[in-house]
């Protein structure tokens, strides 16, 4: 268990102590658990979603990536520390963590991001990049987009409700995102139209992707 304290003078747990966070974490052998389905292995995914927490707002609220994209969005592991669910923060920051889990990653991540190229080819596998976090401008200016608009974008994309045609190329990114989905309205679907100034979301999105540019590299050095 990680995060949690005991209750005073005893050895059981707290599970309601949020003195360190909110956000608490236990595992467990699935042998614990009654109607498991053995082995707990299933098929290959049809579908894959990274999720991220953007707090300059400026990621689309759904991209459908590349596999090579895929692969770079993967090892960057790009989202934001938002408070509630990080020790001591306030206000979103943004970090990168390769794998989007870079402390359990035993081996170089660039060893997981060819595996995850591998397996994304041999299944034909779809990966798609959800943004979690900030539309209509950065923290502070925009704000979250809403969760119904998030499960909405996952339901349509799981059920095929998103026609292969119905997909613009972003700005700065170079994203696949939707021009339509069922239940969310189509104004939110590009974020540079969410701005209020256009050339601002150009400026903020540029700096992301020069912060990904430069968080990419590291890995490289680091993999010499």
């Amino acid at each position: 268990m990680e995060n949690v304290g005991f209750v005073p003078d005893t050895d059981r747990v707290d599970f309601f102590d949020d003195s360190i966070t909110e956000n608490t974490r236990v595992s467990y052998p699935l042998e614990y658990l009654k109607n498991i389905q053995k082995p707990s292995v299933g098929e290959a995914p049809k579908n894959i979603f990274f999720l991220s927490c953007d707090a300059f707002g400026v990621l689309p609220p759904l991209s459908k990536l590349s596999p090579e994209q895929a692969v770079t969005q993967f090892l960057l592991g790009y989202t934001a520390k938002v408070a509630g669910t990080e020790w001591d923060i306030q206000e979103p920051q943004a970090v990168f963590s390769a794998c989007f889990g870079a402390p359990f990653m035993p081996l170089h991540p660039m060893v997981y991001g060819h595996l995850l190229e591998q397996k994304i080819k041999e299944n034909n596998t779809q990966v798609w990049l959800v943004n979690t976090g900030w539309i209509k401008g950065p923290y502070g200016v925009g704000e979250r987009i809403a969760l119904r608009y998030t499960r909405a974008l996952i339901d349509a994309v799981l059920e095929d409700k998103i026609p292969a045609s119905a997909f613009t190329t972003s700005t700065v990114f170079d994203f696949q995102i939707p021009d339509f989905c069922p239940e969310v309205p189509a104004e939110l679907l590009n974020p540079k139209q969410l701005w209020e100034n256009p050339k601002d979301y150009d400026v903020h999105a540029r700096k992301l992707k020069k912060q990904f540019g430069a968080n990419l590299q590291k890995l490289m050095e680091q993999q010499v």
